[in-house]
């Protein structure tokens, strides 16, 4: 059984490597090397499969699936430059995929260990990309 929450943050970020020029960061990022920033209205699905409890009823119950995500995410990600504010990103490029993985190890860690997580992140209305941990075990 699968459950699943959606929350939203909004957050600035710049697509580009330190040891690159400006030039060469336009060359690869565009638009999302602009030495300004830029922000987007994240959308980030919060997926938990496991069995049903046969107690509770839930997998998962959602208010703490919700919860931990609001603590563990938008808390710290909304309203903040991912190159400036967030101390994951000190050295990590704030692309949707690194978001998305940051995200996900930050959730994982609060939840039961039986149970599975996939985070799908909207950067936006037309970009999404989808993390499981598979590469983690």
């Amino acid at each position: 059984m699968k459950v699943g929450r959606r929350e939203h943050f909004n957050a600035a970020h710049r697509l580009f490597k330190k040891e690159w020029s400006d030039e060469k960061n336009l060359e690869i990022f565009g638009k999302c090397s602009n030495p300004n920033y830029h922000g987007h209205n994240y959308v980030i699905e919060t997926w938990v499969e496991g069995p049903i409890d046969p107690t509770t009823g839930y997998v998962v119950d959602l208010k703490i699936l919700k919860d931990i995500v609001i603590q563990e995410v938008c808390d710290r990600f909304d309203h903040r430059n991912f190159n400036l504010d967030i101390p994951e990103f000190e050295n990590l490029i704030p692309t949707a995929e690194n978001i998305a993985v940051v995200s996900w190890r930050l959730i994982r860690a609060k939840l039961p260990k039986h149970l599975d997580l996939v985070v799908r992140l909207h950067e936006t209305e037309n970009n999404v990309v989808e993390y499981d941990g598979s590469d983690e075990l």
